[in-house]
């Protein structure tokens, strides 16, 4: 009875990983570039309580018994599939149609993180300067297929700039003909192993030895697929409210049976403790 309670007392500690993780799911519903998780599962060592013999004639005893120790959580997946295209006003928002993603320098000035949250921003590059510079919302700094920080020189009126499908950057002339700015064109990057990156809050991802090293779309030739920019677009979170809903219903009712295993023991060894002779 002692192991009906660690057993169950795994499961809940189990299932409540996996509530976390979908309210978490749901609470993103809503969150630009946001990419959904799931909780996966493996079962702890298996104690074997009779083993397959013989008897002294060789006639065989019954197969082997074995009970499982529980579960435990082993990953916590990521699910990159396209977001939905929603509209914005915001003339420097952009979209990725394709597996690529964003990049940025972190707080630090140095860390290099990957996004698909496209809100972006024309920023002043210096408080009494006219040029002007990417960033992201918290306004940190986009990078183009260089590495290098994004900045349109001169007095230009942000609301004017266009970016292509490919991420170059443009600026009408007198006549009002875009024109290429100084070679400018956005980085979008790919990973061999995407799910092995590691995310950073809800919307950024870093590099690890898993996901492989990143691979510069605009230096791929025939390797990959190319992402395309959808200028004046976000894309959207790609949790399914009624899939996570589903999900969250069957993990509260595993978790409450878990906790109906551990009530169960406790009021037999009550009753087995309050025998009589």
């Amino acid at each position: 009875m002692v192991r009906s309670l660690w057993t169950a007392a795994t499961g809940m500690n189990a299932q409540q990983v996996n509530v976390d993780t979908i309210s978490n799911n749901l609470a993103n519903v809503n969150t630009t570039g946001y990419k959904a998780q799931g909780a996966q599962f493996k079962s702890l060592l298996y104690q074997e309580l009779q083993t397959v013999t013989t008897t002294a004639n060789g006639a065989p005893k019954p197969t082997n018994s074995q009970v499982g120790l529980g579960v435990r959580t082993s990953t916590i997946n990521q699910f990159f599939s396209q977001g939905s295209f929603q509209d914005s006003d915001n003339p420097a928002a952009l979209a990725i149609s394709g597996d690529g993603f964003f990049s940025y320098l972190a707080a630090d000035g140095e860390t290099q993180l990957y996004t698909r949250n496209g809100n972006f921003t024309w920023a002043l590059a210096e408080v009494d300067g006219t040029d002007l510079v990417l960033t992201t919302a918290e306004g940190n700094k986009v990078l183009d297929i260089n590495g290098e920080e994004i900045v349109v020189d001169g007095n230009r009126i942000a609301s004017r700039i266009t970016i292509g499908g490919d991420g170059k950057i443009y600026y009408p002339d007198d006549q009002g003909v875009p024109q290429q700015i100084n070679g400018l064109q956005i980085g979008l990057w790919q990973f061999p192993n995407r799910e092995g990156l590691e995310r950073v809050g809800s919307v950024a991802w870093q590099q690890t030895a898993a996901s492989g090293e990143p691979i510069n779309e605009n230096e791929a030739n025939g390797e990959i697929k190319k992402s395309e920019i959808v200028q004046g677009y976000l894309e959207g979170s790609n949790v399914n409210v009624a899939t996570e809903m589903v999900n969250l219903i069957v993990a509260q009712r595993a978790y409450e049976m878990n906790s109906t295993a551990i009530q169960t023991t406790d009021q037999m060894m009550q009753t087995a403790n309050q025998l009589k002779r």
